[in-house]
């Protein structure tokens, strides 16, 4: 493939660009080049490095200041250096289509996910140019790093451009084809992908034709798209089709809406005659309009232009385009899911696809608008779960702008702004919060992180999604064009003629209208809007709220009475005493350790809830969770209830609803629903008899209900209740569960087209914990009733047991009243957390979404209740499920029954209880094997294991061989296999520091790897010991059994949400880096340590205060989706280009889709977590209800891998459980090549198991902080040593017995395995094919993966700046150097790899030189990152988001060019997520912020002019100055540092988070200096007009200042002046 690249001939020349023996000289004369207007067009295609393996990108190295800006605009971009790989393509045969099924299915969806770069340039005067075209080209080049590309490296995932309709091109044409010219005004221009068969085509052209004939358009004529196809990768090569453009005449109609309207009804009509032929997946219309048309294609962004040539033709002319560059982490990105789609240009994720695909499809029957004339249901369905999100809803909003809304009215409803408890939207735009609170039960939010831009030819717009998790940065020039993009930098403007810059925030839209050329800014375009109708007078008229009840305050049951329901429902005494009465004491969910090592409730013996057999997804890399802790405002749990009428039509009626305020109901709240007569609710009873028998009798019970339901429903009954309540239990009448029921009537509804007349509420029994209310919820419920959970509360509250507790003060006192509650407080905050694991912010979104994925129900009954979950291992029917409800209720009623509860041992490991894997016998055979070096203990151990009850899905496998045995001694050694092994992340603060170091000196004399885990390193465990006598060493005084030559480094270093210890010196200290993304044990939530366990010495290495609870956020802050995630993966291949880095990740179904994008996004390993991983302390239903077994997560992503040709990229490693050999040689026939152990490490070690890791209490020592506890650690390495080598002894003995020399000989060798012979107790169905299958094998050898070399980041700036012997220099020898260059948005991580040097070479502190370098232009992402003492950087010009990332130290100054056009305290300098996890450093900056300014800071100091949302978020030290405007939630978990706050109009109090931190006034003296000082140093370094001004008049501007003190501050000289009582008086006064 050729490069064309293009730069000023003197750039070229002086940059040490042209490598590979081109001297300047040589370039005259050579035929390569072409001189032209001054640049020089190289083609470097014969400059290209052929290697099998590699391929450099030549030239376009460093850039001198040659020329003006505009004129060094280079259009090579910096390439990622992946390892190329010669890939054989995967032809797939995909003839075996399901048929139609109505609800949508989470196996389309999951396999469909992306992610981007996208932007918008449009004109205001509406002047069609070229060169907005051109333009939107160039800035689509230079987001190339925000793509992917596929194994081939040349296929992109997709680039695309819409604009307005190039009429004079397509004149030209018409002429030469002699048709007449078209009337602008009445043809439809529409852009075809056809199929590539030449007979399919010629079919598919008849159906188009005959279509627009029916509908009386006059075809004008076909034009074929002159296109470039040897600029097309392999893999797009082989799916791409035949793009032609139809030119057809509208003269039926006059006005622009009627044509259009007419284009989409026979689009819409062609896509449903087409799509039962054989071809109907290869015909597509990227665009049918009058307005707009679309080129895009699976092509990498620089090359959209060379591929399409009407891109390039000066006749191309467009008053606006909108460009966009996909990230699909699915596999095999397609022709038509590339963007921009027909009406929007999406760089996000839905999150809840799955519900509002169900959802919209309940719609189609309600639908009416005048507008269609009747012809409604010729244009469904809406949605399609086989295309993207993005695709799914561009249609929905393409459904509401065709029936007569604007797009911005289409976004608003569809992706709404967080406008509860807005300060500013209540008090000035009430209208607004009405337009959303009228929607708000019309329409559920599209909910997920997305940047929107959107077109309809007359408005250019962009809007950001409620959480703003995506950077829009947007500016005007004086030429009146305006510019929206994901990053600054993509196009060279002149700074001067800028007049305004500024970004997206959370929640907001800008609009340009194009007719009237005027902008929009967020507030004017949303007013105009919510002014249309009036919203406020309807829902004044209309919805009601449920007026809360009080709990009731008397029990209703007799204790008999309650217990016998409680053990009908299926209760164990640890629900009621671990969970029901834990809530209702504390309000909050219990938090247990430890991991859930019980098997999974289809394998188990015992009889479990329907609720067990699900788990909740999450989300990982593609979309972050969110925190349900500090960015709550984002969240809300109301729900509305009743009827929800036709969206097309606006009208009072819509708006009769009741509205709750949270889904969890009470008694009273039940009943007064229940008089509603406005709902006529109806009561549908839910048990099933089997006095006829048990076959049978359940599916037709449900079947009735569901009857029933339809019934009530036609009869006018907007709210069902499904109830389980009755005065006497009957033995031969059980209750269905609750879950079964809900699920079947919701798929009843929607499949009849009746579900968006009414809503269902579960009156319920069997519902008490957080995951049951989410599961119900899930499957359609819109509210529960617990009344026995209330009732459970109500008894233990009255209890002699806890009234005399409460009188000792052992427990505090709570009402009757306050126990519920708490109960009920405590679902709540759980739900949240649910929700926010899945990146959901609303309530009313994730109903009916499904975000669950079953383990261990068979078709019949995923079919009946939960069609369109996943359930890869099928499993119980539905009389096997009858059986087990039955098995509870009939405790109920024998004879015998206890007078208590059963506990079942599903948390806490007892005898006689649910067999457990970590059990207490387990562990002592273990300590036996190891501590006395016994082969015979090992082997009882093994046969321990080997007799175990089926506990997780392997044990249902057993190997088979095609091969004689061979004696051991041909099998490869031991100490080889141990090489493979890695040890879990455990964060020292976790784990004591004893088990940490014994577990690194263990690995690292084995030659496997330790994970540090989240906590940093403690540096004085990097060097090797040589001071041991008789096995103790004074470095490392508390361990015994040390050997000369031991080091406790952890080979692996984690970098996880919380970044604590992250600095560079750990970093480059480092053999592998590993982002955690997720933790088995509670995949999707950050992780905590509590306060207890912070000593001074972990709090040292964290940098942060003794005491003080820690806990990671969800999401990390710089990885909000797949492109984030590839950016800090550059980063620390940048700070350490040694280090492969890992990216940790947790099963689940998707997981394959996931890894791919990984992947690509060039990690070097993938790590894949099963559920049952170990924790030191996590909420209870975390650890039981999210995440799946590694054996599915570890196929899934395997074969995912190899049918993408991207297995031989990444190194796969797998942990979770892993106990033996038996587990590694399972691993490894599934494609494992390497093998983590974590809480058996721990046993081994010393560990006892006796799960109360997270009270600081463990009686071992391995899991508390307290001296004298960790006294009693017994472990020594050696243990460890000897417990591995036993393991590769076990897989040394099994290989022989295979007859396999080695481990590489059986990776992926799924054949080698067989089903074992043993019997579930609970089904016969279990359904084990999906692990057993094949798609083949890599490439290469497990051994060449896992040596191959570290992927890099191919030629950067970095290295240009290390190749210069002035800054070696200085680096070697502590000199000062000063330095010029100039930097391009696509320069990434700048200063990163030269801080690695640094810091390796003298640590985090010890660097006395200085490198004093300026940066001319517009940085890339993560500028400035990990920047060490001594670097002086300045960047003048401006920079995207992540700048400051990890810096420990050194000053970083961001300001704007001299002579702006714009104000530079008004505009927007800096990107979003700046400083995150810094831990040393000044920062100055010169203009605004983004959102989440100096998140997770612990030690900079910064001052910048104004930020967005979420500022000082998570700080544990330093100090922040805001000289202007901040967004709203300041301060949220700030539990260190200070911040000072300039607040001019009295707007900041409403603002401020203040959960934790104090607000006053700056009146110590030390606090006025030190906010002083800071001022006084940025207004040195960076000229700042606002900070003289504030200097100028200090004594008016000090009173004006707030400063925000965390606890942890208050007694510090800066926080703690003389008037202290008398500030915080005034602080009252003004916020009330």
């Amino acid at each position: 493939m050729a490069l064309q690249s293009m730069f000023p001939l003197s750039q070229l020349l002086y940059s040490n660009g042209l490598s590979a023996g081109v001297s300047p000289s040589s370039v005259k004369t050579s035929p390569v080049f072409a001189v032209q207007r001054g640049f020089l067009f190289g083609d470097f295609s014969g400059l290209c490095c052929k290697s099998k393996r590699t391929r450099r990108r030549i030239g376009g190295g460093v850039r001198k200041g040659q020329g003006s800006l505009a004129r060094s605009w280079s259009s090579v971009k910096a390439v990622l250096d992946v390892e190329r790989i010669d890939v054989v393509p995967k032809v797939s045969n995909d003839d075996s289509r399901r048929p139609e099924i109505k609800v949508s299915n989470l196996e389309d969806i999951i396999s469909e996910r992306g992610a981007c770069g996208v932007g918008f340039i449009a004109n205001l005067e509406n002047k069609s140019s070229h060169e907005i075209v051109k333009d939107a080209l160039t800035a689509l080049g230079c987001m190339e790093h925000r793509g992917g590309c596929g194994a081939d490296n040349d296929s992109g995932d997709g680039a695309g451009l819409m604009t307005s309709i190039p009429w004079d091109l397509f004149n030209n044409w018409a002429n030469t084809q002699g048709i007449a010219s078209l009337d602008k005004l009445q043809t439809g221009v529409g852009m075809v992908f056809l199929p590539k068969d030449e007979n399919s085509m010629k079919e598919a052209k008849n159906v188009i034709v005959n279509i627009f004939r029916e509908e009386g358009l006059e075809v004008l004529g076909w034009r074929p798209v002159p296109v470039n196809m040897s600029i097309v990768g392999f893999y797009a090569k082989e799916t791409m089709p035949n793009i032609q453009q139809i030119f057809v005449k509208v003269s039926k109609e006059e006005n622009i809406d009627d044509i259009e309207r007419e284009l989409y009804i026979c689009r819409k009509l062609i896509e449903r005659a087409t799509k039962s032929e054989k071809w109907g997946d290869e015909l597509y219309f990227c665009s049918l309009s009058n307005q707009t048309i679309v080129y895009k294609g699976m092509l990498r962004s620089e090359v959209l232009g060379q591929f399409y040539s009407d891109l390039r033709s000066d006749i191309y002319k467009s008053p606006f385009a909108i460009y966009h560059r996909r990230y699909s982490t699915n596999t095999s990105p397609r022709w038509p899911l590339a963007q921009p789609m027909r009406l929007l240009g999406h760089n996000g994720e839905i999150n809840t696809i799955q519900g509002n695909l169900n959802w919209m499809q309940s719609r189609e029957a309600s639908l009416k608008s005048p507008v269609w004339h009747g012809r409604e249901h010729e244009i469904c369905p809406f949605g399609n779960p086989k295309a993207s999100d993005s695709a799914n809803l561009d249609s929905a909003a393409e459904l509401l702008l065709r029936s007569g809304r604007s797009p911005e009215e289409a976004l608003m409803i569809l992706v709404p702004e967080a406008y509860k408890n807005h300060p500013t939207l209540a008090i000035k735009y009430p209208e607004v919060v009405d337009f959303y609170d009228f929607y708000k039960g019309q329409m559920e939010t599209w909910d997920g992180p997305a940047l929107l831009l959107f077109s309809d030819g007359k408005t250019v717009g962009a809007c950001l999604d409620r959480n703003g998790l995506r950077p829009a940065r947007y500016w005007r020039t004086v030429d009146n064009v305006v510019y929206v993009a994901s990053e600054v930098g993509v196009l060279p403007v002149d700074e001067s003629k800028i007049t305004m810059k500024g970004r997206l925030g959370p929640g907001m839209m800008i609009a340009v209208d194009l007719q009237n050329g005027k902008v929009y800014e967020n507030t004017d375009v949303k007013k105009r809007v919510a002014l249309s109708n009036p919203y406020g007078k309807w829902l004044k008229e209309n919805m009601r709220s449920l007026e809360p009840v009080n709990f009731l305050s008397a029990s209703v049951m007799d204790n008999e009475a309650i217990l016998r329901r409680q053990q009908a429902y299926g209760y164990s005494s640890e629900d009621v005493q671990m969970v029901i009465e834990t809530m209702a004491a504390q309000g909050k969910e219990p938090t247990f350790c430890m991991g859930d090592d019980i098997p999974l409730a289809v394998l188990s013996q015992r009889a479990h809830m329907l609720y067990d057999y699900f788990k909740q997804r999450f989300a990982q890399v593609t979309n972050p969770a969110i925190d349900p802790l500090r960015e709550g405002l984002v969240m809300s749990l109301e729900v509305n209830i009743g009827k929800r009428g036709n969206i097309l039509e606006v009208g009072p009626e819509n708006a009769a609803q009741v509205i709750l305020s949270s889904p969890v109901l009470n008694e009273g709240e039940l009943e007064l629903l229940m008089k509603d007569p406005h709902l006529k609710p109806q009561v549908l009873p839910t048990f099933f008899d089997i006095r006829q028998g048990v076959e049978g009798s359940l599916e037709k019970t449900v079947k009735k209900i569901c009857e029933a339901a339809d019934e009530a429903v036609r009869s006018g009954s907007q709210l069902l209740i499904l109830s389980d309540r009755s005065e006497e239990l009957e033995p031969t009448r059980p209750a269905i569960p609750i879950l079964l029921a809900v699920g079947a009537v919701h798929q009843h509804l929607i499949q009849n087209g009746l579900r968006m007349s009414t809503s269902i509420i579960a009156d319920t029994a069997q519902c008490f914990s957080t995951h049951q209310f989410a599961c119900l919820i899930g499957y359609g419920a819109s509210a529960v009733c617990p009344y026995l959970a209330l009732e459970t509360c109500r008894q233990w509250r009255l209890s002699t047991r806890t009234v005399n507790l409460m009188r000792s003060g052992k427990m505090p006192t709570v009402t009757m009243e306050q126990a519920q509650r708490n109960f009920c407080k405590a679902v709540k905050s759980g739900l949240l957390k649910i929700l926010s694991k899945m990146g959901i912010s609303l309530l009313s979104s994730y109903c009916g979404a499904q975000i669950f994925e079953i383990y261990g129900l068979g078709k019949e009954i995923v079919d009946l209740a939960f069609c369109g979950s996943v359930s890869k291992i099928g499993g119980l029917s539905l009389d096997e499920l009858a059986r087990e409800s039955l098995s509870f209720w009939v405790k109920a009623f024998s004879e015998d029954t206890a007078k208590r509860l059963e506990n079942f041992g599903f948390i806490q490991f007892r005898p006689g209880g649910e067999y457990h894997g970590n059990n207490p016998e387990m562990s002592k055979l273990l300590h036996k094997a190891v501590r006395q070096k016994s082969e015979s203990a090992y082997s009882v151990y093994q046969q321990h294991l080997a007799n175990r009850p089926v506990n997780v899905l392997r044990d249902l496998l057993e190997f088979k061989s095609d091969r004689p045995p061979i004696p051991v001694g041909k099998v490869e050694p031991a100490a080889s296999i141990v090489q493979r092994f890695c040890t879990g992340g455990m964060s020292l603060g976790a784990i004591s520091r004893e088990t940490h170091e014994a577990i690194a000196i263990a690995m690292n004399r084995l030659g496997g790897k330790s994970n540090s885990g989240e906590g940093g390193e403690d540096p004085i465990r990097w060097k090797p010991l040589t001071d041991v006598i008789d096995g103790y060493s004074p470095t490392l005084p508390h361990l015994k059994g040390l050997q000369n030559g031991d080091t406790a480094t952890s080979s692996i270093k984690q970098v996880a949400s919380g970044r604590f210890g992250v600095t560079p010196t750990f970093l480059v200290n480092a053999a592998q880096l590993e982002i955690k993304i997720a933790q088995g044990a509670k995949p999707g939530e950050g992780g905590q340590l509590p306060g207890k366990k912070v000593s001074a010495y972990i709090a040292r290495l964290r940098n942060s205060k003794p005491g003080v609870p820690l806990i990671s956020p969800p999401p990390h802050h710089d990885i909000y989706s797949i492109e984030d995630l590839a950016q800090l993966i550059f980063d620390l291949h940048q700070v350490n280009p040694k280090a492969k880095v890992s990216v940790k990740l947790v099963a689940e179904a998707g997981i394959g889709t996931v890894a791919s994008g990984v992947a690509k996004g060039n990690a070097d390993i993938v790590q894949i977590s099963g559920h049952d991983g170990g924790t030191g302390a996590s909420p209870i239903s975390s650890i039981k209800h999210a995440g799946g077994p590694w054996e599915l997560g570890l196929t899934e992503t395997h074969q995912t891998l190899i049918e993408n040709g991207l297995r031989e990229r990444v190194i796969l490693r797998v942990d979770g459980g892993f106990k033996s050999g038996v587990d590694v040689l399972i691993a490894a026939s599934m494609g494992a090549d390497e093998y983590g152990f974590g809480s058996v490490a721990m046993i081994a070690t010393g560990c006892v198991m006796a799960r109360i890791c997270h009270t600081n209490n463990c009686p071992v020592g391995v899991a508390s902080q307290r001296e004298e506890l960790r006294a009693r650690f017994p472990g020594v390495p050696g243990d460890l040593v000897n417990f591995f080598f036993y393991v590769a002894e076990e897989v040394r003995g099994i290989l022989a017995r295979l007859g396999y020399e080695k481990m590489d000989d059986i990776i992926g060798r799924t054949d080698l395995l067989k089903p074992r012979n043993i019997s579930v107790m609970k089904t016969q169905q279990l359904d084990l094919s999906y692990i057993l299958s094949n798609v083949g094998l890599p490439k290469w050898s497990s051994t060449a993966i896992r040596s191959q070399d570290v992927h890099t980041n191919g030629a950067v700036l970095d290295d240009v700046l290390l190749s210069d012997p002035e800054i070696c220099d200085a680096i070697e020898y502590e000199k000062v150097v000063n330095k010029t260059i100039k930097i391009y948005n696509v320069d990434r991580a700048v200063c990163g790899r030269i801080a690695g040097v640094v810091a390796k070479k003298h640590g985090d502190t010890g660097f006395a030189g200085q490198l004093n370098i300026t940066f001319i232009g517009s940085a890339g992402q993560s500028f400035a990152c990990f920047l060490t003492p001594g670097m002086n950087i300045r960047l003048v010009g401006e920079a995207n988001d992540y700048v400051g990332k990890g810096m420990a130290g050194g000053e970083l100054v961001v300001t704007p060019v001299d002579n702006t056009g714009f104000c530079p305290e008004d505009a927007t300098i800096v990107g979003n997520t700046c400083l995150y996890g810094a831990t040393g450093g000044q920062v100055f900056v010169r203009g605004k912020g983004g959102e989440r300014f100096a998140v997770r800071n612990s030690l900079a100091e910064a001052v910048v002019e104004g930020t967005g949302d979420h500022c000082c978020e998570y700080m544990t030290g330093g100090c922040v100055v805001v000289l202007g405007k901040v967004g709203r939630n300041v301060a949220a978990g700030m539990t260190g540092g200070l911040a000072y706050i300039l607040d001019e109009d009295d707007t900041l109090i409403p603002k401020v988070n203040k959960e934790i931190v104090k607000i006053q006034r700056v009146t110590a003296p030390a606090g006025q200096m030190q906010l002083k000082n800071l001022i006084e140093a940025h207004v040195e370094k960076t000229g700042s007009n606002t900070g003289s001004a504030i200097l100028k008049d200090w004594e008016r501007y000090l009173p004006l200042f707030w400063q925000l003190v965390p606890p942890s501050e208050e007694d510090t000289p800066e926080a703690s002046g003389e008037q202290e009582q008398t500030t915080a008086g005034k602080v009252t006064l003004q916020s009330a």
